[in-house]
Protein backbone atom coordinates (compact mmCIF):
# COMPACT_ATOMS: atom_id res chain seq x y z
CA UNK A 1 0.00 0.00 0.00
CA UNK A 2 1.17 3.49 -0.81
CA UNK A 3 0.10 6.82 0.57
CA UNK A 4 -1.88 8.88 -1.90
CA UNK A 5 -1.28 12.62 -2.14
CA UNK A 6 -3.59 14.95 -0.28
CA UNK A 7 -5.72 16.66 -2.93
CA UNK A 8 -7.75 19.07 -0.81
CA UNK A 9 -5.04 21.72 -0.59
CA UNK A 10 -4.42 22.06 -4.35
CA UNK A 11 -8.16 21.88 -4.99
CA UNK A 12 -8.85 24.83 -2.69
CA UNK A 13 -5.76 26.89 -3.52
CA UNK A 14 -5.11 26.22 -7.19
CA UNK A 15 -7.91 24.45 -9.03
CA UNK A 16 -11.12 25.92 -7.62
CA UNK A 17 -10.39 28.73 -5.14
CA UNK A 18 -13.90 30.20 -5.47
CA UNK A 19 -15.75 26.88 -5.15
CA UNK A 20 -17.84 25.63 -2.23
CA UNK A 21 -15.63 22.81 -0.94
CA UNK A 22 -16.80 20.09 1.45
CA UNK A 23 -14.62 17.45 3.06
CA UNK A 24 -15.47 14.47 5.21
CA UNK A 25 -13.90 13.37 8.47
CA UNK A 26 -14.54 9.93 9.96
CA UNK A 27 -13.15 9.05 13.38
CA UNK A 28 -13.57 6.31 15.95
CA UNK A 29 -13.09 8.57 18.98
CA UNK A 30 -15.94 11.04 19.62
CA UNK A 31 -13.71 13.19 21.83
CA UNK A 32 -11.48 14.28 18.92
CA UNK A 33 -13.85 14.60 15.97
CA UNK A 34 -14.70 18.31 16.30
CA UNK A 35 -11.07 19.31 16.85
CA UNK A 36 -10.00 17.28 13.81
CA UNK A 37 -12.73 18.87 11.69
CA UNK A 38 -11.79 22.38 12.84
CA UNK A 39 -8.13 21.64 12.15
CA UNK A 40 -9.00 20.58 8.58
CA UNK A 41 -10.95 23.80 8.05
CA UNK A 42 -7.99 25.84 9.27
CA UNK A 43 -5.36 23.95 7.28
CA UNK A 44 -7.22 23.70 3.98
CA UNK A 45 -9.33 26.87 4.18
CA UNK A 46 -12.47 25.30 2.73
CA UNK A 47 -16.07 25.80 3.80
CA UNK A 48 -17.48 22.65 5.43
CA UNK A 49 -16.48 19.39 7.07
CA UNK A 50 -19.05 16.63 7.44
CA UNK A 51 -17.80 14.85 10.55
CA UNK A 52 -18.99 11.55 11.92
CA UNK A 53 -18.09 8.71 14.21
CA UNK A 54 -17.76 5.20 12.82
CA UNK A 55 -20.09 3.77 15.47
CA UNK A 56 -22.98 6.02 14.39
CA UNK A 57 -22.06 6.54 10.74
CA UNK A 58 -25.59 5.85 9.48
CA UNK A 59 -27.52 7.92 12.01
CA UNK A 60 -25.55 10.98 13.09
CA UNK A 61 -23.18 13.62 11.68
CA UNK A 62 -21.96 17.06 12.63
CA UNK A 63 -21.70 19.72 9.94
CA UNK A 64 -18.73 21.87 10.97
CA UNK A 65 -18.00 25.31 9.52
CA UNK A 66 -15.70 28.11 10.62
CA UNK A 67 -18.54 29.56 12.70
CA UNK A 68 -20.83 26.67 13.58
CA UNK A 69 -21.45 23.05 14.49
CA UNK A 70 -24.77 21.58 13.39
CA UNK A 71 -25.73 18.10 14.57
CA UNK A 72 -27.90 16.07 12.22
CA UNK A 73 -29.55 13.02 13.77
CA UNK A 74 -32.03 10.45 12.57
CA UNK A 75 -34.88 9.72 14.94
CA UNK A 76 -36.01 6.15 15.57
CA UNK A 77 -39.10 6.95 13.50
CA UNK A 78 -36.97 8.13 10.55
CA UNK A 79 -34.82 5.00 10.75
CA UNK A 80 -38.00 2.86 10.75
CA UNK A 81 -39.19 4.71 7.63
CA UNK A 82 -35.91 3.94 5.87
CA UNK A 83 -34.70 7.53 5.76
CA UNK A 84 -30.94 7.78 5.30
CA UNK A 85 -28.74 10.32 7.08
CA UNK A 86 -27.45 11.32 3.65
CA UNK A 87 -30.82 12.93 2.91
CA UNK A 88 -30.36 15.30 5.83
CA UNK A 89 -26.75 15.95 4.86
CA UNK A 90 -27.68 16.83 1.29
CA UNK A 91 -30.54 19.11 2.39
CA UNK A 92 -28.26 20.92 4.83
CA UNK A 93 -25.39 21.30 2.38
CA UNK A 94 -27.71 22.44 -0.40
CA UNK A 95 -28.95 25.34 1.72
CA UNK A 96 -25.38 26.21 2.76
CA UNK A 97 -24.29 26.16 -0.88
CA UNK A 98 -27.16 28.44 -1.88
CA UNK A 99 -26.18 30.91 0.87
CA UNK A 100 -22.53 30.70 -0.23
CA UNK A 101 -23.49 31.55 -3.83
CA UNK A 102 -25.73 34.42 -2.74
CA UNK A 103 -22.97 35.85 -0.54
CA UNK A 104 -20.54 35.74 -3.48
CA UNK A 105 -22.86 37.80 -5.70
Amino acid sequence: MKMVPKMLSPLVKDWAPKAFIISFKLETDPSIIINRARNALEVYQHQVVVANILESIHSSVVIVTKDSETKLLLTEEEVAKGIAIEEKIVDNLQSRHTAFICDRN
